[in-house]
């Protein structure tokens, strides 16, 4: 896994007023943490967090982070928030990394294959668990699990246990936890025409109803 270089300013000012100042500078504030260093505070240019995110580790990607004044750091991206409107980066998280110490991450689950029971049986395959809890050193953070669904017959499903075992990597989730499985698509039931009615009743039903004009001397007003 190739390390992408992150360039970061620290940064002094805290607070609304200097994260927007940062802004228009065309940066975003973010903060370094964990590891054996103190917290910093950095500013980083938010169109590397998107090359970071679309490389093909995404946000699992080992990051050197090139720290003005204090030095290049192995991290990772931890966190970071989006403006819901313009879906433009205002903050940035980055946890530091040993290489030869393990961490927590999730990787995303991919699919391999056509299920028999969606080709044969007509059924849906349903991902259930779309990211998967590892544990590993940071070199050996995979891109992506992958479970071959090829014999997944409708009604049946995958677990966690199913996914090829890997000494390198252990997975936390709980080994019978559903992954995937393929269900049967649900008819939808089609209301019937009702059945012709008796010959009395079409003749009671076809009567016309009296309309009384007026109204009876005890009948209370409208309301």
């Amino acid at each position: 896994m190739a390390e992408i270089v992150v360039s970061a300013q620290t940064r002094k000012e805290r607070g609304k007023n200097a994260a927007r100042r940062l802004r228009v500078k065309g940066l975003i504030p973010g903060v370094v943490y964990g590891g054996k260093g103190d917290n910093v505070a950095v500013a980083v240019d938010p169109k590397v967090l998107m090359r970071v995110l679309r490389s093909e580790s995404g946000r699992n990607s080992i990051l050197k982070l090139e720290i003005a004044d204090a030095g290049p750091t192995s991290a990772i991206l931890k966190s970071w928030q989006v403006d819901p409107i313009r879906e433009h980066f205002l903050h940035a998280d980055f946890y530091r990394i040993a290489m030869d110490v393990a961490i927590r991450v999730t990787v995303p689950v991919v699919t391999k294959g056509e299920a028999v029971g969606v080709k044969v049986g007509g059924g849906i395959l349903e991902l259930v668990l779309r990211e998967i809890e590892v544990e590993c050193l940071p070199g050996d953070i995979p891109e992506s699990l992958e479970l071959d669904v090829t014999d997944l017959e409708i009604n049946k499903a995958l677990r966690v246990s199913g996914f090829p075992v890997n000494a390198k990597v252990k997975i936390l989730q709980a080994p019978d936890q559903v992954v995937v499985h393929v269900v049967s698509v649900k008819e939808e039931v089609v209301a019937t025409a009702a059945a012709p009615a008796a010959e009395g009743e079409v003749a009671a039903a076809s009567e016309p109803e009296v309309v009384k004009k007026g109204k009876k001397e005890d009948e209370g007003p409208a309301e």
